[in-house]
């Protein structure tokens, strides 16, 4: 084992002395930066573990934090740790019954929310939840019975004053096999579990992250890193360490929306991404080109065109570089202003991400990495590396952890990122890990000759066609969703003759495309309109050239509205709940296979 057993709060102190910005973090929050120093982090983490003693929170004890990104998350987080006890996060978008489950099953003790919109689901349940004693808000609130954040931290105040030694001692205590989280996993079936992951579960796997970084980390020049994600997830709270560790300022935008305003304000270095948000920036890149003409217009898809394929092991050479050169001044350079000036790379996790949306970073110039991994694995399990970024693969198992294949090809881990099972629920862990310490992923995937990992889909999603043929749907959306029409897809097929799909369109981008063509917008019913259904049949057309005869979509159902969280079709992580999406568009779904059955009952 390369790396000594070690505490987050360990990583996070030798941080604070590399930072060389004296910003530790900043939050916008209505429209403003609201930057804090190293020293005034420091302070308030103090002083909220300290409140938090004060309140009877005690070492081994479950706090749950519901909240947004932000400053307070992480003087929250660390304050938890502080004090040994154990930091149980909630999904800002998870719903009232969920959060009672996660708030019973994990026997919380102090409640802390971020606001009164975010409480207004967890009001009409708290009062049935006898074990937690207080509830903490961190802006301010209409709810006088709750406890506010900087009531917390004065409190605290008053006992470093009177105990000045006391913050060190109960840090002190706090040892690499103590538990610091729990993660309620999300799921695509069935009711979260409680995934417990000690400091050096999680410790260990900051120390294989830092390895994997794109750019020099001993080069600390003052740059930002930009954040998304919510930290509620275990890989954006990982990468929260990770950056601490290495001593780079967090900025935590506010809105999605805005994400390309923050860009140029804040200028990052790095950040992390799902899919889905790259899928949105490369499909609107190509779009972009239709507000184009002439010579223009043809030079900036010849360019597009030459990123395909883009292989960053083997880079162009002789006259394909000079090419590559002439598309980078032209059009590259360009595109890379979305991100602002400083960005040097992106790593995408969550899902699989497209080796075309891959290529296509690398092309342009910005190093595009894939990791995998879950919130039992704290979550890193291999992770792409720049100078051995493999098109396609999640890289390399980091160090100290170990990859196989099982007979059946699920992915199997071992090392000390590994969780120690779920909270009270020794059947399902028992189900999850082996006696020898292997995490069961559930994943299908393969090691390929150099030791590159490439996942092809979820156990649970990999289907059986009624002809024998396995279908992995997930390699098929990928590229389904790489068009610039398309937002989502499910692709379906269980024990039935073909392939088909549900789609969702960007009838955004669909109406600018068919006003190009001079035809009349179609204003409503836009899921049954001709037009629609043979531009979108055009591009499922392009992804069947690709792909084997069994494993084309045959037929597809438009519908008008997205997948949604809030509807319980994706999961917090954007992961689709298939069985959801099963039942809910049966009606589709089979409108799809009645030719098929008509022939069943001719033939039978």
């Amino acid at each position: 084992m390369k790396y000594e057993p070690t505490t987050i709060l360990k990583l996070v102190d030798e941080g604070y002395e590399k930072n060389t910005t004296s910003v530790f973090s900043s939050t916008k929050r209505n429209g403003k930066w609201i930057e804090t120093t190293v020293d005034e982090f420091r302070q308030q983490v103090r002083h909220f573990a300290l409140g938090l003693y004060e309140i009877g929170v005690r070492k081994g004890d479950r706090v749950t934090l519901h909240s947004e990104n932000c400053t307070e998350w992480l003087v929250c987080d660390q304050a938890i740790l502080s004090l040994g006890a154990v930091n149980v996060p909630i999904y800002t978008s998870q719903p009232g019954e969920q959060i009672k489950f996660i708030l019973e099953n994990s026997d919380s003790k102090v409640h802390i929310v971020s606001n009164d919109e975010l409480f207004e689901d967890t009001k009409p349940v708290i009062k049935s939840i006898k074990n937690v004693n207080s509830i903490i808000t961190i802006q301010e609130s209409d709810h006088p019975k709750l406890k506010n954040y900087h009531g917390v931290i004065s409190l605290g105040a008053r006992v470093d004053e009177e105990e000045p030694e006391k913050f060190e001692k109960l840090r002190a205590k706090v040892e690499p096999d103590d538990l610091a989280s729990f993660i309620y996993t999300s799921g695509t079936t069935g009711r979260p579990k409680g995934v417990m992951l000690t400091h050096n579960n999680i410790a260990s796997n900051v120390l294989g992250i830092t390895e994997r970084v794109p750019f020099d980390i001993e080069q600390n020049r003052g740059d930002h890193i930009l954040s998304y994600l919510p930290l509620s997830h275990v890989f954006e709270r990982t990468l929260s360490y990770t950056y601490q560790y290495i001593g780079y300022p967090i900025y935590y935008i506010e809105d999605i929306k805005q994400i390309r305003d923050d860009f140029q304000v804040v200028e990052p270095i790095m950040f992390a991404t799902v899919p889905r948000l790259l899928e949105k920036i490369y499909a609107g890149v190509k779009g972009r080109g239709q507000n184009f003409s002439g010579l223009k217009k043809q030079l900036y898809y010849w360019a597009l065109h030459l990123a395909e394929g883009y292989d960053p092991e083997n880079p162009p050479g002789g006259m394909d570089a000079l090419k590559h050169k002439i598309a980078d001044k032209l059009v590259y350079s360009k595109i890379r202003e979305i991100f602002g000036d400083n960005l040097l790379g992106m790593v995408s996790g969550g899902a699989a991400l497209s080796p075309s949306i891959m290529s296509f970073m690398h092309a342009i110039g910005i190093y595009c990495g894939q990791g995998y991994g879950l919130s039992e694995s704290s979550p890193v399990i291999a992770a792409c590396a720049p100078g051995s970024c493999r098109i396609g693969s999640s890289g390399k198992p980091l160090t100290d952890v170990q990859v196989k294949i099982a007979d059946d090809g699920e992915i199997l881990a071992r090392g000390p990122n590994i969780m120690k099972g779920y909270f009270r629920d020794e059947e399902k862990t028992n189900e999850t890990l082996t006696e020898d310490g292997w995490l069961k992923t559930g994943d299908i995937g393969y090691l390929d000759e150099d030791g590159y990992l490439f996942i092809t889909d979820r156990k649970k999603s990999v289907f059986k066609l009624s002809t024998g043929k396995y279908v992995a749907p997930q390699v098929i959306q990928n590229h389904l969703n790489d068009s610039p029409f398309i937002e989502q897809s499910v692709v379906v097929g269980y024990k039935r003759k073909f392939c088909s799909a549900l789609i969702v369109p960007n009838y955004e981008a669909v109406q600018q495309r068919l006003k190009k063509r001079g035809i009349p917008r179609p204003e409503t019913n836009l899921s049954e309109n001709q037009d629609v259904i043979n531009l979108i049949q055009d591009e499922v057309d392009k992804v069947n050239r690709h792909l084997s005869d069994w494993e084309s979509v045959k037929k597809f159902v438009l519908l008008e509205n997205q997948f949604t969280i809030e509807a319980d079709e994706l999961t917090p992580t954007l992961k689709v709940k298939r069985p959801v999406i099963n039942q809910k568009y049966k009606k589709e779904i089979d409108s799809m296979y009645e030719e098929d059955k008509e022939a069943q009952v001719e033939t039978g």
